[in-house]
């Protein structure tokens, strides 16, 4: 292997059998949520979260928190928020359907999802999914059941 010296610096040239090396990634990766029921499919998002709430030491240990500082956790924070765990509508072109999934993220890019058990919305503060969102008009809610036809309300 040959060198070329550059301005007093010793640069070795690249021989033809070495592979190159792959460059570094520049754009990060996005998150990867998988369907539950086929892993293959990616999910779409993007809407509102909705953060778990803790309010005992017990349901800490049972995500894996040791009981003497979940204790502490709880007497310093009479609920605590999970920055890790959340409830969020994610949907799948396969299914064809939106359905409110439970997000636990590992790191930036992993994730586990679930489809969301009703007890889980107990955990979550201000919103009760029994109930219709009072502010909205009985009106606006039949017209956005209603399918896509393009048409305006005055015209039908």
């Amino acid at each position: 292997m040959l060198a070329a010296c550059y301005h007093g610096i010793v640069v070795p040239e690249a021989s033809s059998s070495t592979a190159p090396t792959p460059r570094k990634q520049r754009r990060s990766r996005k998150r990867e949520l998988r369907c539950p029921a086929h892993s293959e499919q990616l999910l779409a998002g993007g809407g509102r979260r909705y953060f778990l709430h803790l309010l005992s030491a017990e349901e800490l240990s049972e995500r894996g928190m040791p009981a003497a500082k979940a204790k502490l956790l709880i007497n310093a924070y009479p609920v605590y928020t999970l920055s890790n765990e959340w409830l969020e509508e994610l949907f799948c072109t396969r299914c064809g359907l939106a359905r409110w999934c439970h997000v636990v993220r590992h790191n930036r890019v992993e994730h586990t999802v679930r489809w969301a058990p009703r007890e889980l919305w107990e955990q979550v503060a201000h919103v009760d999914p029994l109930r219709a969102n009072p502010s909205i008009s009985d009106f606006s809610r039949r017209e956005a059941r209603r399918p896509n036809t393009n048409r305006r309300y005055w015209e039908s």
